[in-house]
């Protein structure tokens, strides 16, 4: 293959001098543009091709059998929770002066973190090959979700890459926080829960078989509310209580396993919404999803076509989606966004004036941005009231039966030591 000596600007202005192989002149010249650099000469150069004249490459080739091998075995490969990483560290370095190729170069040589070396080190071998940042990075769709690479392209279209990098972190890292406060709020409650099944089990299967003897053994009839108890023991003890356990396992395998199917999913979505607080948080998600995501594809540059039905995608709820889904094919029909939203029924009236003002003024992404700022409030602090009315709920359940428990075993003592008080 021809060798080609090569002197060029990198983006800070340093000349560099090196060699490179290609197939032609033309392909090396595309070859150094996509590393960001601007060549001042270029001539092929006589002999065999050195061995040094590609450092880059040959460190992104060793490194680029990483990927294949991660995808053979399973946990080693790159896989969505490296995106974030990738793209901050990108950014971090794009904004030094780098440019975005030399920046991927620099991080497939020098990251320490296996599965992220191994992403950059993929990314730099396409980019080194003559692939744009964007399409480099879509070769990992389970990685970069299309709306990512859309963006990434836009930007380079534009010349903004570092600019819309920022702006998708700035998302990313919103959507993350949001996922840890969901994760925190229903930490408490699950542990509550855990608790509480924990002290019902103590009860039924170790304290009452024991209460159960003590009492027989001292004769006498027992109350009402023990008598319950020892049953609720004696139940949960025998054949059928194991058969109560098996079976209710099945049902929520079953239940979960339907709950994937496209009809399970569209009936428990539709019953989700019916549910008191639930429904309404769900309502919000949906609206903090749908202007976050419209604002930053919007401000990037994306049409309003493409832009509307990469956020339909964001939307997890599949009625909402739905319902989305006829609003975009309505404004496509050159309805306004705000009117056709209107229609689903989905969006609160305050979200569709304030969409509808932007839409007037000239003002929607601002106006979504506002939106998207306002609903993730309002999410928090939902997320604070239901943890405060779920943890509530546990911890009265818990002392309604524990104080159960403890009035049964003190009317039965009571009502022995009076037995032996009549026999006396």
């Amino acid at each position: 293959m021809p060798r080609f000596t090569y002197s060029a600007k990198d983006r800070s202005g340093s000349v560099l001098a090196s060699e490179l192989e290609a197939p032609n002149r033309k392909e090396a010249l595309r070859i150094l543009a996509a590393r960001g650099l601007q060549v001042v000469s270029m001539r092929e150069a006589a002999g065999a091709p050195a061995g040094g004249a590609k450092p880059a490459p040959k460190a992104a080739g060793a490194a680029a059998v990483a990927p294949k091998a991660g995808r053979r075995m399973g946990s080693a490969g790159p896989t969505r929770r490296e995106c974030l990483p990738f793209l901050e560290a990108l950014h971090d370095l794009a904004t030094s002066g780098l440019s975005a190729g030399e920046a991927v170069r620099l991080l497939s040589v020098r990251i320490k973190e296996p599965r992220l070396r191994t992403l950059c080190a993929g990314i730099w071998e396409r980019i080194s090959e003559g692939a744009p940042l964007s399409r480099a990075m879509a070769a990992y769709p389970e990685i970069f979700d299309p709306s990512i690479t859309n963006l990434i392209h836009a930007g380079e279209a534009t010349g903004s890459v570092n600019e819309t990098v920022g702006r998708i972190i700035s998302h990313l890292t919103e959507q993350r926080e949001l996922r840890r406060q969901l994760m925190a709020a229903l930490a408490y409650p699950l542990f509550m829960v855990a608790v509480a099944g924990g002290v019902i089990v103590f009860f039924l299967v170790f304290l009452l078989p024991r209460l159960k003897t003590l009492l027989s053994s001292l004769g006498g009839k027992m109350p009402a509310s023990t008598q319950l108890l020892i049953h609720l023991s004696e139940f949960a003890l025998s054949i059928y209580g194991l058969a109560t356990v098996i079976a209710f396992a099945v049902g929520l395998t079953s239940f979960l396993g339907w709950r994937q199917t496209q009809a399970g999913r569209a009936a428990t979505d539709a019953w989700l919404l019916k549910l008191p607080l639930v429904g309404d948080f769900i309502v919000a998600q949906t609206v903090l999803a749908f202007a976050q995501t419209l604002s930053v594809l919007l401000e990037n540059g994306i049409t309003a076509a493409e832009a509307l039905r990469m956020t339909e995608k964001q939307i997890s709820n599949t009625v909402h989606r739905e319902a989305f889904n006829a609003a975009t094919a309505r404004v496509l029909e050159g309805e306004a966004l705000s009117v056709a939203l209107g229609r689903t029924g989905v969006f609160p009236d305050l979200v569709l004036d304030r969409l509808a003002v932007g839409e007037n003024t000239g003002n929607v992404v601002p106006s979504l941005k506002q939106i998207a700022a306002a609903y993730q409030k309002q999410i928090s602090n939902q997320l604070n009231v239901f943890t405060k009315v779920i943890a509530s709920g546990v911890l009265m359940a818990v002392f309604i039966f524990v104080g159960f428990i403890a009035f049964a075993i003190v009317s039965a003592v009571f009502q022995v030591s009076a037995s032996f008080k009549m026999g006396g």
